[in-house]
Parts: structure tokens; sequence; C-alpha cells
């Protein structure tokens, strides 16, 4: 007769692996609620440089911790998306209830929606990738450097897209450096840092030296 021995001990794994599941998704979902409802609190309310620092660099951040910390690159898609979305259902909240609109804190406009939601998906996702120990990881870290970086100097350059006057120095400064201390601590080794580093510098500078040709008619694109 066959006696079939039982595991249990991979039940409760299972069972702790699945508890871990689901308390990232509630804290997904709920550190996108604050994250959008501070945003839009302090939109016109606070000094001009936290709401410059603040959006859009308090949603990133949250999108980089929580694709971080997934536990697969499908719960990373999900949670990033979850919060991403429940910081604009906080935002649009807000707003109603103070008479803003939501694009004022997130996006700027529909378009901008849009891109700001692929962008912190993407970000998400960037941020599990780094989690990895070889040549990806050091890629994927050393793209979200990149992103970061763009953002700060097409932020800060008079006449690009994005240029805001107050933006430089101080803001301008402090998330650059925050940046690149950000990719410097995604990585383990010296070697992997260095590699992270050269692609966040590479990349950013030709994303902005493509924004400068365009801006200056280089790039005859219509908008």
């Amino acid at each position: 007769m066959n006696h079939t021995t039982i595991d249990y001990a991979d039940f409760a794994e299972y069972d702790r692996r699945q508890r871990a599941i689901e308390r990232h998704l509630l804290a997904a979902f709920l550190g996108g609620l604050v994250v959008g409802l501070v945003g839009m609190l302090i939109s016109g309310n606070a000094p001009a440089w936290v709401g410059q620092i603040y959006d859009p660099y308090a949603y990133h951040a949250l999108s980089l911790a929580v694709g971080a910390t997934a536990s697969g690159f499908g719960w990373a898609l999900l949670t990033t998306f979850l919060a991403t979305v429940s910081s604009l259902v906080a935002a649009l909240g807000a707003g109603a209830v103070r008479g803003h609109d939501a694009f004022e804190v997130i996006g700027g406009s529909a378009a901008g929606l849009n891109w700001t939601l692929a962008l912190l998906v993407g970000l998400g996702l960037l941020a599990y990738a780094t989690r990895r120990d070889d040549g990806w990881g050091d890629l994927a870290a050393g793209a979200v450097g990149a992103v970061l970086i763009a953002d700060v100097v097409d932020r800060a350059t008079p006449g690009f897209i994005g240029s805001e006057q107050a933006f430089w120095p101080g803001p301008a400064t402090a998330v650059g450096l925050a940046s690149v201390a950000l990719v410097l601590a995604l990585r383990k080794n010296a070697r992997g840092r260095l590699r992270a580093l050269m692609v966040s510098v590479i990349v950013a500078g030709v994303f902005t030296a493509c924004l400068a040709a365009f801006v200056t008619g280089w790039f005859p694109v219509a908008v």
C-alpha cells in the first residue's frame, strides 16, 4: 500500500508568499492614494520648490519602490499600474473637493496623463529588473538614472519642452544628486555601479542632444 507524505512546510511557505503578495497589492494601492492626495493638497499651498520636487518625483519614487519590491515581473506590472491609477483617483477626488483639475498635479493634460501612466509603469518594471545581479540589472539601473537625469535636464534648461525657470539651480541640483545616488544604491559592486552610471550618462546625453535638435528645428517634427 502506497503512503503519501505531505510536506506541510511547503503549504506554509506558499501561504506566506500569497499573504506577502496581498500585502504588497494593498500597500501599492494605499501608497498611490496617499501620494496623489498629498500632491493635490500641496498644489498651490506649499512653497514653489516643494511642488517642483514633489511633482513628478514623488510619483517616480512610489513607482520605483513598488516595482523593486514586487515578487515577479507580472506583479510589478500590476502593482505599479495600481499605484499609479490610485494616485490619479486620489488627485481627482481631492481636486473635485477643492475645485481643481487633476491635470494640474498629474500630467498637465490628457496626453501628458497618458505619458505619465506609461512612464511610471515603465519605471516600476525597470526597478524590478534592477534586482538582477547581471549586466541586465546594470542596464536597468542605468535606464532608471537616465530617465530621472533627462527629466532634470529638460526642466532646468531654458527653451526645452518642460523648462521651468525656478527649477534651476536648487531643485535641479538636489534631484540630480539624488538620481546619481539612487543608481549607485541599486547596484551591489563597483563594476555594476560604473556600468550603470555610464548607461545613465550616455542615454541621458543622447536624449538631451535629440531634444535640443528638436527644439532648435533640426528635427522638423510637427506636434
